[in-house]
């Protein structure tokens, strides 16, 4: 399979010229290996994984001797497997001057990131990847940063395809694993089958400790259900049979494991009777979309739900976005009590920009009404966007636009 260029590469590259040590995490099989291994081509890097039981036998038992082995610049694959080696990796840093002796690669875990986080201090960078975006898919990679203003969106529409909510939905039904993207219906549901048992249960079990893989399994589920919704803690602890507590500490291991990912409520001091409860969504539609037993597009995009996974589609796009790019930016949603809504509010510079998102080609101008809200001191009310399936970015006021969902 041809390799497809990835949005962290440039990013990456950056920060390789800055730090000794940096640490790529992220989901099972979503390209982090792939990526750094390309990367490493055109230079002389030892690759060792910790998925060979003899390189990782060493690793825990002789740290010092497997150094001698495989020496720097070294790209060690799995490197959670053998968490010995970064005492080591520390000392060596400190003896060295050069940068990027260390590439690591590990599949998420609060114990990889403590560990690093703990040893290598101050000597590393750590980055998370994700499974491809849509752009990723399309070669997209060189557009221009992503800006908020009429100009530069209606530049960027030129550098994209017509919006078509068929090959949104086949993204969305998909999914971004690097590995599938050739597979047909009944070799993407095997694919994800084992995903789940081969990858997830395992490391369920083997990095955070789980023993009721069978209730694991079943709040993993229901978390598909609650695709761009307040989660609700109480149902998900049902649907696995499980305590709230205990159904709280799993989502937050999936978290941890690149699964979902928790948007957190906007909140400001100035604004009161905020709701508090963080909405749900899924790092990887495709793999909600195998949970919901969505089984295939069509029935995806004329389904119940499908206006769920559309938010989701949308928030995954600016999450990678963000992650990925030179732009600080933090991303939450609006609700209050009175039941005034903003899917997405992002802050950035200082200036908020809300965010509603919609299935619809011609969405109601009215939905731009809500975000007034945000109209606090604290903040500059930037512009705000409706992402939705129109064929052409177009204005809807003198502060607000409506922008195909393709080109973000």
């Amino acid at each position: 399979m041809e390799y497809i260029q990835r949005d962290l590469e440039r990013k990456f590259l950056k920060m390789n010229k800055a730090f000794k040590a940096i640490l790529i995490t992220g989901a099972r099989q979503v390209g982090k290996t792939t990526m750094l291994k390309h990367l490493a081509a055109q230079e002389n890097r030892t690759f060792v994984s910790m998925d060979d039981p003899r390189n990782r036998d060493l690793a825990k038992t002789d740290p010092k001797l497997f150094f001698q082995i495989f020496k720097p610049p070294i790209l060690i694959d799995e490197a959670q497997k053998a968490p010995e080696l970064f005492e080591y990796i520390k000392l060596m840093c400190d003896e060295a001057e050069e940068n990027g002796l260390f590439w690591l690669t590990g599949s998420e875990s609060k114990r990889l990131l403590k560990e690093a986080g703990d040893s290598l201090a101050g000597r590393i960078c750590i980055l998370r990847m994700y499974s491809l975006s849509q752009r990723e898919k399309y070669g997209l990679i060189d557009v221009p940063a992503f800006q908020y203003e009429f100009e530069a969106l209606t530049m960027r529409q030129q550098l994209f395809e017509k919006n078509n909510i068929d090959s949104i939905y086949e993204h969305i039904w998909r999914g971004g694993m690097p590995g599938t993207l050739d597979f047909d219906e009944e070799q993407l549901y095997e694919y994800y089958s084992s995903y789940i048992d081969t990858y997830l249960m395992r490391d369920a079990v083997d990095d955070n400790g789980i023993t009721d893989t069978v209730g694991f399994r079943k709040v993993l589920t229901a978390c598909a259900s609650f695709i761009g919704k307040l989660i609700n803690y109480s149902d998900i602890a049902n649907a696995g049979d499980v305590s709230v507590p205990t159904a709280k500490s799993w989502v937050k291991i999936l978290q941890n494991m690149g699964i979902v990912f928790l948007l957190e409520t906007y909140s400001n001091n100035e604004l009161k009777r905020l709701v508090k409860t963080p909405k749900l969504y899924f790092c990887d539609t495709g793999l909600a979309a195998y949970l919901s037993r969505w089984t295939s597009k069509n029935v995806l995009m004329n389904g119940a739900a499908s206006g769920h996974y559309f938010e989701n589609y949308v928030v995954g796009e600016f999450l990678r976005y963000y992650s990925y790019g030179d732009t600080k930016a933090n991303m939450t949603y609006y609700r209050d009590t009175n039941q005034k809504e903003i899917d997405v509010v992002v802050e950035e510079g200082g200036v908020l920009h809300p965010i509603e998102i919609k299935r619809s080609s011609n969405p109601e101008k009215k939905l731009v009404k809500a975000f007034g809200v945000l109209n606090v001191s604290d903040y500059k009310l930037g512009t705000g966007l409706v992402i939705c399936m129109t064929d052409r970015v177009f204005p809807i006021d003198e502060s607000n636009i409506m922008v195909p969902a393709n080109i973000i």
